[in-house]
C-alpha cells in the first residue's frame, strides 16, 4: 500500500458496546465491508486489505473529563470498557471488572469473524449472498447487483477452465484483520506478549492499533508504548498536526522506515483537508518517508443536528473530504493509500444525506449509536463507489505517466 500497489480498508463501529454484541451485527457489518472491498476490488483492479474496527473498538477518548445535564455533572462515557453510557453517578463510575467483559466479547467476536471469513462465508461465489435486503431497491443496491452478477460470470468461466474455489482457496476465504485504538494502555499493556521465535513485543489485542487525535504527544505513554511493539501502527493527524510534529513521530515510530509499518490516518474536516494536508504529504515524500496515507473523512466533520440534540455527520461533508484527499496526492504524486471509516452493517439513521437522503428530522428514527454517528450499509457502498472510481482514474494515470 506504501508503494502504490494495494488499498487499505478499515472500517466499523465507532465504539463497540456490550448491548449490542450479536452474531447479526457482527456479520452485517463483515457484509458490508466484503461488499465494499469486492468494489474496490473489481472496479479498481487493486488488491484490498480489509480492516475492522472490531474486537477491541471499546474505549473513547473524550475533550472534556466531565458532562453536565440538568444541572448535574458526572465523569464521560469512555466507552463500555470503563464506564456506562447512562447518566447516572453509578453508570458513569470506572468499573474495572468491565475490562473482563470486553476481553470476552472481544474473544468471541474474534472467533465468529474466523468462522465467517474461513469458512466459506466470504467467498467469492457468495457474493450475491452478502446483499442485504434494505438497500435492495436503492441505487446503490441495483449497481452492487450489476456488479455481482458480472462478478459471477467472470468466476463462471473461471470454473470452466479449472479454476474454482476448491482448487485455489483465494476465492473461498478471505484474509481479514481487526483494529482498535491504543487508548486504555492499562489493557494494552496486559495484552502484550513477546514473541518467543523472534524476539519481538506484539500486541495480541489486534493485528493494528492506532494513536488518536488526542493521544499523540511525542514525548507521551501513547507514543512510548507504540513504538515499543511490532504491529502496524496507525497515526490519526488532525488540523493542528505541524511537519515538524509528524517528522518527529515518524521518526520515533517508524525508525526503520518500514514500508506498511505506518499509516498516517489524515481526519482534517472538509474545510480544512485541502490546507492543512499537502504540506505533510509534501514534507512526508520529501523525507523519502514510506508511509501509508489513509483519509478517515469522518471525525473532522461532525455537526451538531438542527435540533441540537443529536450529532451528525452530513455525508456530502463526508464525500467532499474524500475527493480533496484523492485530488491531494494527485498533485503531490503519491498514493492515496486507504480509507478509515465509522460504519455499520445496520439500517441506521444518523449520518444524513447520501443517496436514501437521511434528512436531519429522520435522524432520531434509528439513532443507536454510543457515541459518534456512522455510515449505514448504503450509505457506505455509495462511498465505495466514489473510492473506485478516483481509484482507477489514479491507475489510469499512472500508466499514461509511465
Amino acid at each position: 500500500m506504501a508503494a502504490g500497489r494495494g488499498f487499505l480498508l478499515q472500517g466499523g463501529d465507532c465504539a463497540e458496546s456490550f448491548a449490542e454484541f450479536h452474531p447479526d451485527n457482527i456479520r452485517d457489518t463483515l457484509r458490508v465491508l466484503l461488499q465494499m472491498a469486492v468494489v474496490l476490488n473489481f472496479a479498481a483492479g487493486m488488491p484490498v486489505v480489509k480492516v475492522g474496527r472490531v474486537a477491541g473498538q471499546f474505549a473513547k477518548p473524550r475533550s472534556s473529563d466531565t458532562e453536565r445535564a440538568g444541572g448535574v455533572e458526572l465523569p464521560s462515557y469512555r466507552g463500555d470498557i470503563v464506564n456506562g453510557l447512562e447518566f447516572s453517578p453509578d453508570a458513569r463510575r470506572p468499573d474495572p471488572e468491565r475490562q473482563i467483559q470486553a476481553y470476552a466479547q472481544a474473544a468471541a467476536t474474534l472467533n465468529l469473524l474466523r468462522a465467517f471469513t474461513g469458512g466459506g462465508y466470504a467467498a467469492l461465489t457468495r457474493v450475491h449472498d452478502w446483499y442485504l435486503d434494505f438497500i435492495g431497491r436503492s441505487p446503490q443496491g441495483e449497481r452492487y447487483r450489476d456488479m455481482a452478477d458480472r462478478i459471477s460470470e467472470a468466476l463462471g468461466f473461471m470454473a470452466a477452465c479449472g479454476v474454482t474455489d476448491a482448487t485455489t482457496p483465494q476465492i473461498a476465504q478471505t484474509k481479514f484483520y481487526t483494529s482498535h485504538e491504543a487508548l486504555l494502555l492499562g489493557f494494552e499493556e496486559a495484552m502484550t506478549r513477546t514473541d518467543s521465535t523472534e524476539g519481538g513485543c506484539y500486541n495480541t489485542a489486534g493485528h493494528m492499533v492506532w494513536i488518536g487525535d488526542r493521544t499523540r504527544d511525542p514525548d507521551g505513554a501513547h507514543v512510548e508504548y507504540a513504538r515499543g511493539i511490532a504491529n502496524p501502527i496507525g497515526l490519526k493527524a488532525g488540523p493542528s498536526m505541524s511537519v515538524d510534529d509528524l517528522l518527529r513521530l515518524c521518526e520515533v515510530l517508524d525508525p526503520r522506515n518500514e514500508p506498511g509499518r505506518l499509516t498516517v490516518i489524515a481526519r482534517m474536516g472538509r474545510d480544512k483537508v485541502g490546507e492543512k494536508l499537502p504540506p505533510l504529504v509534501r514534507a512526508l515524500r520529501w523525507e523519502g518517508r514510506q508511509v501509508v496515507w489513509a483519509c478517515d473523512p469522518m471525525h473532522g466533520n461532525t455537526v451538531a443536528s438542527n435540533s441540537g440534540l443529536l450529532k451528525t455527520r452530513p455525508f456530502d461533508r463526508i464525500m467532499a473530504e474524500i475527493e480533496t484527499f484523492f485530488a491531494v496526492h494527485r498533485a503531490e504524486g503519491t498514493h492515496p493509500g486507504g480509507l478509515h471509516v465509522e460504519m455499520t452493517g445496520q439500517n441506521v439513521t444518523e449520518c444524513t444525506g447520501g443517496t436514501g437522503a437521511v434528512t436531519d428530522d429522520a435522524l432520531s428514527m434509528r439513532y443507536r449509536t454510543h457515541c459518534d454517528p456512522r455510515l449505514n450499509a448504503e450509505q457506505s457502498l455509495e462511498v465505495a463507489f466514489l473510492l473506485a472510481e478516483n481509484l482507477k482514474a489514479a491507475r489510469q494515470t499512472r500508466r499514461t505517466a509511465a
